[in-house]
């Protein structure tokens, strides 16, 4: 009997993906696990592979081509097995983030909810909550009958047009890619571009930020990053970044109130703590996830920042390596960027945006001379946050960083 290939939530907050390389042809023999093909997610590129033994036949998308999570892109069928149509698309599968680390994990299938419940993506949940619109009465033509921002489109334009006013949807919009001299380009989002875009309508509008900055002094960061660089040897290299790291942790250890997610009806307050490090990518960014910063060394912190943003940068992280984060550090130092502010990532509460270390003049003891300064700006979601809260955590961040023995008491 042939097996239906779905396009498969290959991430926590996947809907779509898009072909990027099949490994097997139209014809060519699979057996269970083998890839299949690679497929863009909003976050990485990942393998999406098979789940039975056969031949692999209807190859229903292109390389290049986007479709949704659920969507049927090919069938494996046993060696001379007769296959009909392709069958409907079925239900997006509830992804759980794989704690194995191996590429090419797939989340399990979860059990089906409960049938009262309404499909709906997160995006139209939302728009639907903020136009007063009551789910259940709009027909979805999603996967498995799931309601889409264009559902609500179509509704808005015939039977509620206050929808479009209260929650301006614009209309879809066909991306063309022009050249030969043309005065501009328009260039298809990738995947990671449209979460992006996404997070950020999530972020600075409903979160309230405000923030905070202050300058540290780098001197004995420095004094102890060279220390411990000339002892490690060829063991690896401690970058200001894993100190300020290693620091943040220690600080959010002891001001818990901004270790914390905003969770809508309650704040969850974590006893661990795991910090997201920004990483420019390829068109975008992702946040990998130090998972309990506090108890690593700087060494391990060093050795895991670098694999992580190497992995990042090539697109092969797994979901549960940047999901989970519940403090944020976005370094622009080495861009020669002196001061910034960053969009928290929600549910985080927090995050801190650091520049560059310069040399400046300054006085110490009555004595003017030139220092290491570097300036932190923390963003906090006044939710979650109080302007006292977030000034005491950087006012220990900074104790830290200006001592890095403080970080042993």
């Amino acid at each position: 009997m042939a097996t239906n290939v779905y396009m498969e939530a290959l991430s926590p907050t996947m809907e779509e993906g898009r072909v990027v390389k099949w490994h097997k042809r139209d014809g060519d023999p699979v057996k269970t696990g083998e890839t299949l093909a690679e497929v863009e997610t909003d976050k990485a590129v990942m393998d999406l592979v098979a789940r039975a033994d056969g031949v692999l036949r209807q190859v229903a998308a292109a390389e290049g081509q986007t479709v949704p999570v659920g969507s049927v892109v090919a069938v494996i069928a046993a060696p001379g097995e007769a296959v009909g149509a392709a069958p409907a698309p079925a239900p997006k599968p509830a992804p759980a983030p794989s704690g194995s680390g191996e590429r090419g994990a797939v989340p399990s299938t979860a059990v089906a909810a409960d049938a009262t419940r309404v499909k709906a993506s997160p995006l139209a949940r939302r728009i639907a909550k903020e136009a007063g619109v009551d789910l259940k009465l709009v027909t979805g033509t999603g996967p498995g009958g799931r309601v889409t921002k264009r559902d609500l489109e179509a509704r808005a334009g015939a039977a509620q047009p206050a929808l479009q006013r209260e929650v301006p949807l614009p209309a879809p919009r066909s991306p063309v890619v022009t050249g030969g001299g043309e005065a501009y380009q328009d260039v298809p989002l990738t995947q990671i571009r449209k979460t992006i875009a996404k997070r950020l309508a999530t972020s600075l509008g409903p979160v309230p930020h405000f923030f905070l900055t202050t300058e540290v002094d780098m001197e004995r960061a420095n004094e102890a990053r060279d220390a411990l660089n000339k002892q490690l040897g060829d063991q690896g290299k401690v970058s200001f970044n894993d100190i300020i790291i290693k620091a943040t942790a220690h600080a959010l250890t002891k001001h818990p109130a901004c270790n914390a997610w905003f969770q809508e009806d309650h704040i969850r307050y974590w006893h661990e703590v795991h910090i997201g490090m920004a990483v420019a990518v390829e068109d975008g960014l992702i946040t990998p996830v130090i998972r309990n910063a506090g108890l690593k060394s700087l060494a391990d912190i060093g050795r895991e920042a670098k694999e992580l943003a190497e992995r990042a940068r090539n697109r092969r992280l797994q979901p549960n390596e940047y999901t989970g984060a519940t403090f944020s550090v976005s370094n622009l130092g080495m861009f020669d960027i002196d001061q910034f502010t960053a969009v928290i990532n929600p549910p985080e509460a927090g995050i801190i945006a650091v520049g560059s270390i310069v040399q400046k003049p300054v006085v110490v003891d009555g004595q003017l001379g030139a220092r290491r300064r570097m300036r932190i700006t923390m963003s906090c979601d006044h939710r979650v946050i109080d302007g006292a809260t977030g000034a005491a955590f950087l006012r220990t961040l900074k104790q830290m960083l200006e001592n890095p023995l403080a970080m042993l008491l």
